[in-house]
């Protein structure tokens, strides 16, 4: 059974690290949602999604008072 010392086996490591860094894509310089952003523009399934929520939204709100309308 061989031994290796401990400044073989950090190296052994450090390669490793490497090839495993590697394996992933470099960071954008841009967050995310930025790259995404715009990506649904002229969608009819966007815009549809957009109006259903906003039915579900006022669905949800209480209903006016006989007497006048309720404050937002």
């Amino acid at each position: 059974m061989s031994t290796i010392t401990l400044e073989e086996r950090v190296a052994i490591l450090e390669q490793e690290l490497l090839a495993l860094k590697r394996q992933f894509p470099k960071p954008a310089g841009v967050p995310w949602w930025q790259q995404i952003s715009g990506v649904f523009a002229d969608t009819p399934a966007f815009d549809e999604s957009v109006e259903l929520d906003r039915q579900y939204r006022e669905a949800q709100r209480p209903a006016a008072d006989e007497g006048g309308d309720v404050p937002a």
